[in-house]
């Protein structure tokens, strides 16, 4: 019954994402995602509350992939959790795949409801204040210089999110997870104490 219901849920959560990609957000209606998964309305509201509340469930799904590396990094050094969260850039590249608009539609919406704004900027807080105190804990073990935590936390989420948007935009005009890859190798690197 659970992988059913699993099953269930993950068929809703496909046909939104082509639903919202191909049609937009307002245009999208619970009828349309129920039709195109297969499922009664029922269902739908079994597990979602809202078609709001499923959109937010999809940016969810797609932010707990970032947050399990940092997790499973987090007893190595600071420099060694950077590298180990390089290691999802794959995957995050891949999901993120032939969706620019969907991604286009979190923007979107968030400019015109609190609610998706206010759920579409906690990550950015979330992972500014992580690296905040990430860079803080490297500067006082001794592996990175003294650097402005605060600011080299913004450069961090800054470089991912333009890197990110640049894979959307032009997917094939570089190998993406390379570059972020070299790129966070890059800002280590520069940040590493010379002693290290």
């Amino acid at each position: 019954m659970q992988q059913r219901s699993e099953e269930t849920k993950a068929r809703i959560l496909d046909a939104s994402v082509k639903l919202f990609s191909n049609h937009g957000y307002n245009t999208s209606s619970v009828d349309d995602i129920c039709a195109e998964a297969g499922v009664s309305k029922g269902a739908f509201y079994h597990h979602f509350e809202s078609k709001q509340a499923l959109f937010l469930a999809l940016l969810d799904g797609w932010l707990k992939t970032i947050d399990n590396v940092i997790e499973a990094a987090k007893d190595k050094t600071v420099p060694e959790i950077f590298m180990q969260i390089t290691e999802a850039f794959p995957y995050i590249f891949e999901s993120a795949g032939n969706h620019l608009p969907m991604f286009l539609e979190f923007w979107l919406q968030a400019s015109r409801d609190e609610e998706i704004w206010q759920a579409s900027i906690a990550p950015y807080r979330r992972y500014h204040k992580y690296f905040t105190s990430l860079i803080k804990r490297g500067v006082e073990e001794g592996s990175f210089v003294e650097v402005n935590p605060e600011v080299a936390s913004r450069l961090i989420v800054s470089m991912a999110m333009g890197l990110f948007l640049q894979s959307l935009l032009d997917p094939k005009g570089a190998k993406w997870e390379k570059v972020a890859r070299e790129s966070a190798t890059m800002l280590v690197n520069n940040m590493m104490s010379k002693e290290e």
